[in-house]
């Protein structure tokens, strides 16, 4: 008898253990529910943005106050537990992301450790020399240095990789709107336009048996047409007009090349300016100048391979942006009192 009772005893002992673990491990269950439920939810409605800025070997804890100081997440210490219970502690990636508080903890969590880093959008204007260019990506904070770019720029094995015939690749950066990852590389945003370069060029059938040196010959031409002409309409012509010229061993005499030779367009050339010595003043040097002046659109690309032959020696621009062309130096200088001269007096 008392040994049943015994076991009964026994029984009861394991069973009042096994509820009171239960119950422990149940509280215990509600707590961390609470404690989730609380501190993952977002902090506000996602009116409020972010860029958080990780640099590279920042560690979670920098991380997590950064995100608990900016009001996005409600718990440095639980933050951490979550990066450490998802095995995410040492992937969190480096780089630029937008954050607001209308976000978890773990969709915050998903797009730091997922590398989904802010993406920068900038453009390329038609007519852009690498000068400009420059300029545009630094004020934009895209790239280290304006020295860095032209340290690219001109990188012998990168000339090579693209067969660009020239010290630079002046000409073959495409003009456009591109979209990269901020912290993009400098090296990577270079070999970008020059593959969208390419790429645009395919699209023009007469370039695809030409040589380097002979592509570098229509690239220089559009170069020069895109910083002339206004008017799309009017390239071809125009580019016909330089042909002409170069065929009967006359200067270009592009005022577009002397502009190249300054930091910032003058509103007008001088007598003087026209007498700067330069390869590139083609109002001194006969023929091609020794590189292009500017990074051509594809219209002013295809104007170089397609030029409209005429009889025209002559053109100048009027108020309107349109250019005036004409057949002999007589009629040049009449329209050149009739729109520009008159501008001047």
């Amino acid at each position: 008898m008392n040994q049943i009772l015994e076991k009964i005893k026994e029984f009861t002992s394991f069973k009042i253990l096994i509820i009171s673990i239960t119950l422990t491990l149940l509280i215990a269950s509600l707590i961390i529910f609470s404690f989730y439920a609380k501190y993952s939810k977002p902090v506000g409605t996602g009116q409020n943005k972010f860029e958080l800025f990780i640099e590279e070997g920042q560690g979670s804890y920098h991380v997590s106050k950064e995100l608990k100081n900016s009001k996005m997440i409600h718990s440095i210490r639980f933050f951490q537990i979550l990066l450490k219970l998802n095995s995410n502690t040492n992937k969190v990636k480096h780089g630029i992301y937008e954050i607001n508080d209308g976000m978890t903890a773990n969709q915050i969590m998903d797009i730091l450790v997922s590398g989904k880093v802010k993406m920068v959008n900038f453009t390329i204007p038609e007519g852009f020399h690498n000068r400009q260019i420059a300029e545009l990506l630094y004020t934009k904070k895209l790239i280290e240095s304006k020295e860095k770019f032209f340290e690219i720029a001109s990188d012998s094995g990168l000339l090579k990789k693209y067969n660009i015939p020239a010290s630079t690749v002046e000409g073959y950066l495409f003009p456009e709107t591109y979209t990269i990852p901020f912290e993009y590389s400098t090296n990577k945003i270079i070999e970008m336009m020059i593959k969208r370069f390419y790429k645009n060029l395919s699209f023009i059938e007469e370039s695809k048996d030409l040589s380097p040196e002979e592509l570098h010959k229509k690239v220089i031409m559009a170069s020069i047409v895109e910083r002339e002409a206004k008017k799309k309409e009017e390239q071809p012509l125009m580019a016909g007009v330089f042909e002409k010229r170069f065929k009967i061993n006359m200067p270009f005499e592009s005022c577009a090349t002397v502009q190249y030779l300054f930091e910032k367009p003058k509103k007008r050339l001088l007598e003087k300016d026209l007498l700067i010595e330069s390869e590139y003043n083609t109002y001194l040097h006969k023929g091609y100048p020794p590189g292009p002046i500017s990074n051509p659109g594809l219209p002013a690309i295809k104007a170089a391979f397609s030029p409209i032959e005429s009889d025209n020696l002559f053109f100048l621009v009027k108020p309107d942006g349109s250019h005036y062309f004409s057949k002999t130096h007589k009629e040049h200088l009449d329209a050149k009192k009739k729109y520009i001269d008159i501008l001047y007096q």
